[in-house]
């Protein structure tokens, strides 16, 4: 029985869920997230920490309301983080310079620190996933053509 909904030619069941693509980010995120773990394990971060202390390695300091926007997270589930990464000794939370209202984050020295280690991750995620470099840079380049997508 072919399918006769519109824009799905071809597809036998578009209920299949082998065909969501829904179940196959979930998936694949699952997945990948589990390869971290173990490389994370060693640093103390769980990945949504890691998030974060990519983010700040790259942009600190930064308000919360950014690093939220940032990251894509409701202030109310970055809080919890920064706080088990401010118990980590990695992260402190101040006072913005420029507005008193806000806070911003900031990394410490063992946050900083924390960097040269964090550099082995990348290198070992690419040979942990077996895929080549250039196929990884473009599935990352279509995964932010759905995600733009989705949140039109």
């Amino acid at each position: 029985m072919s399918s006769s909904t519109p824009g799905l030619d071809g597809i036998e069941n578009p209920l299949a869920l082998e065909q969501q693509v829904c179940f196959a980010l979930a998936i694949a995120s699952r997945s990948v997230i589990g390869v971290y773990r173990p490389l994370l394990e060693p640093l103390g971060l769980t990945h949504p920490q890691y998030l974060v202390m990519l983010a700040l390695w790259e942009h600190e300091p930064l308000r919360v309301n950014e690093l939220a926007r940032l990251l894509q997270l409701d202030p109310g589930t970055l809080s919890p983080l920064l706080k088990r990464l401010e118990a980590s000794g990695y992260v402190r939370r101040e006072k913005d310079p420029h507005d008193d209202r806000a806070l911003a984050v900031v990394l410490t020295d063992a946050g900083r620190a924390l960097r040269d280690d964090a550099l082995k991750i990348p290198p070992a995620i690419v040979e942990r996933l077996g895929l080549p470099l250039d196929e990884l840079l473009e599935l990352h380049r279509r995964l932010t053509q759905v995600i733009a997508a989705a949140t039109v």
